[in-house]
């Protein structure tokens, strides 16, 4: 929403807003804030929120937070007197230069590229997740919250309540959810948005996690996005939707019969360096659990409408048509993952790049080449590859392997990986 600072102020004032807090992400893409009093508000806009960095990777000094005011959310789980308000931040060094670890600006710049180019693109995320029971102490079990299955209805959906309660309050804070669902695994869910450009849903995305987990948290339950929390029962996954027009002309077809060219060319440049960039959209070990099982891709290969291909072409009637890429998870960065599968598909463009007539029906899957099997190996390609070095900053590029080197370590290390998964991944992902 385009407001201007007055008006935000004045919408503070007479709100009973008590606290503002400035979000933001680190480089891995956890979500960070500080909270500031009204009073601070315009000091913020005008001059920036100050705090140390140090901690962060790739900085060794204060950094600061600027409101992006178009990012204005009232979150609706806290008390209505005195309110809590989100932005998202802008964040810069202190003598005004652009921070080169900040995920926002680095997508944003790529994607006012892109417009400069005629092009213009939006993104829509499936997310799947679960939901278990707590114990007496409120910690969680791992304990379905359910036994229901895909699209089951109460009595035996017990997560519709709350489901429900999660979108009305995503929806109250602007965040446009479509669809939601009961799925394949016992206490399973998957809400869907609608597409909208790319830095909002990059947002969206990241601050969809919270609020599922406070919603859930609020009605003793305790929610995670981990790619495979529970063994012999269907991953969580990421599907990634992205719509794009070419001088306000789409670039995708629904159906075989008017497919373009320039369509099949994007298709065929991320399938091209999927291979590469799969550290990035699968970023933990437990992540490579979930490929080649109930649906979740495991070959480099693409289709119409077929589920179960990394890239689905599915068929939209009376709706932008799009791609869908279907290996990605939740413990993903999406400021990240899309400007790469964007990058990537563009580079194919460019390259004007065939897409292979091989789609899944009528062949066998010994065709296709596959998915990195584990972290390892998608680290060692990515690497490797000068197409990711060339899309990353070089504070982005350096502060991800490291993080993606020592988790490797420490996983190497345990006697008990799957142990290791859930002291690591089931609580913080």
């Amino acid at each position: 929403m385009n407001y201007t600072p007055k008006e935000i102020l004045s919408f503070v004032e007479e709100n009973d807003v008590k606290f503002i807090r400035l979000t933001f992400t680190d480089i891995y893409g956890n979500l960070k804030n500080i909270a500031i009093m009204p009073d601070e508000l315009p000091y913020a806009f005008e001059h920036g929120i100050p705090f140390d960095a140090t901690a962060l990777a790739g900085c060794h000094s204060d950094l600061l937070l600027f409101p992006d005011i178009s990012t204005l959310s009232v979150l609706p789980w806290r008390p209505k007197s005195g309110r809590v308000i989100r932005f998202f931040c802008n964040i810069k060094c202190t003598d005004g230069t652009e921070y080169k670890g900040d995920l926002r600006n680095e997508l944003t710049e790529y994607i006012n590229t892109l417009k400069g180019q005629g092009y213009s693109c939006e993104i829509g995320t499936k997310c799947e997740f679960y939901l278990f029971n707590t114990d007496d102490n409120g910690d969680p079990t791992k304990i379905p919250h359910d036994n229901a299955s895909y699209l089951d209805i109460a009595p035996l959906d017990k997560c519709e309540n709350v489901r429900r309660e999660i979108c009305l309050s995503l929806e109250e804070m602007g965040f446009n959810p479509q669809s939601s669902r009961h799925t394949y695994g016992p206490g399973q869910n998957e809400i869907d948005f609608k597409r909208s450009d790319v830095l909002s849903a990059a947002d969206n995305m990241v601050y969809y996690k919270t609020v599922v987990k406070n919603i859930a948290a609020q009605n003793g339950l305790f929610a995670t996005f981990m790619p495979k929390p529970i063994e012999n029962q269907p991953g969580s996954g990421l599907h990634i939707s992205i719509a794009i027009k070419k001088d306000n002309e789409h670039i995708f077809s629904p159906t075989p019969e008017n497919q373009t060219e320039i369509g099949s060319h994007f298709v065929a440049g991320i399938l091209n360096r999927i291979r590469e960039i799969t550290c990035f959209l699968n970023p933990i070990t437990n992540s490579y659990k979930r490929f080649g099982e109930n649906f979740a891709p495991k070959y480099v290969n693409w289709s119409f409408e077929n589920r179960s291909q990394l890239i689905r072409i599915p068929y939209t009637a009376g709706k932008h048509p799009r791609i869908e890429i279907r290996s990605a998870d939740a413990a993903c960065n999406p400021y990240i993952v899309f400007k790469l599968l964007l990058a990537a598909g563009f580079e194919g463009i460019d390259n004007k790049t065939v897409l292979s007539q091989k789609t899944f029906t009528g062949d066998t899957p010994a065709k296709f080449d596959e998915l990195p099997e584990s972290l390892r190996e998608a680290v060692e390609l990515a690497k490797a590859s000068d197409f990711v070095k060339m899309n990353l900053s070089p504070e982005i590029y350096d502060a991800v392997f490291s993080n993606l080197d020592y988790t490797l370590t420490k996983y190497n290390m345990a006697d008990d990986k799957i142990k290791f998964e859930d002291e690591f991944y089931f609580n913080s992902i």
